[in-house]
């Protein structure tokens, strides 16, 4: 498989993980989250899709140029796919416990797990390919946002 083809392959493969994931939430989001005390800084529930649109989009193409050197730095990249991997599960994860389960706690406390396995998935793709590096910072600074929106709904609603 030739680079493009990497990453293309990467990219889709993320927008499903964000695809099956925005299932879980519509639903939650018709009927269960409206009925939440929010935050002053709560953004608009337009501006997710485009945004998460964006990160999966850059989180793929982060992937597929580490994937692409597998074969010049086979151990690095086969734990830096370990961490990405992982990372794109308890992503999924986080919005099953948010929405599906409606348990902001649990969720919470998820979102600590996952933000320390994108920050390692940031380190290790930094040291095979410092462009994938850089596309996981604006993930890494969203997901902190989100990890105190999430706090922030917790505690209003608790």
């Amino acid at each position: 498989m030739n680079k493009i083809v990497k990453i293309l392959a990467a990219v889709v493969i993320c927008l499903a993980i964000g695809y099956f994931s925005g299932i879980v939430t519509r639903s939650a989001i018709l009927d269960w989250y409206p009925t939440l005390e929010k935050p002053i800084f709560n953004p608009p529930n337009w501006i997710f899709a485009p945004v998460w649109t964006a990160l999966y989009i850059m989180m793929g193409v982060a992937a597929g140029l580490v994937w692409n050197r597998i074969s010049i730095e086979t151990e690095a990249v086969k734990k830096a796919m370990v961490f990405f991997i992982i990372q794109l599960a308890l992503n999924a994860l986080w919005s099953y416990l948010f929405f599906g389960l409606r348990n902001p706690m649990l969720a919470g406390l998820e979102i600590i797990v996952l933000w320390l396995m994108i920050y390692e998935t940031y380190l290790q793709f930094s040291k095979i390919n410092k462009t994938a590096g850089y596309l996981f910072i604006p993930y890494l600074a969203w997901v902190s946002f989100a990890a105190v929106l999430n706090a922030s709904i917790w505690w209003l609603n608790r």
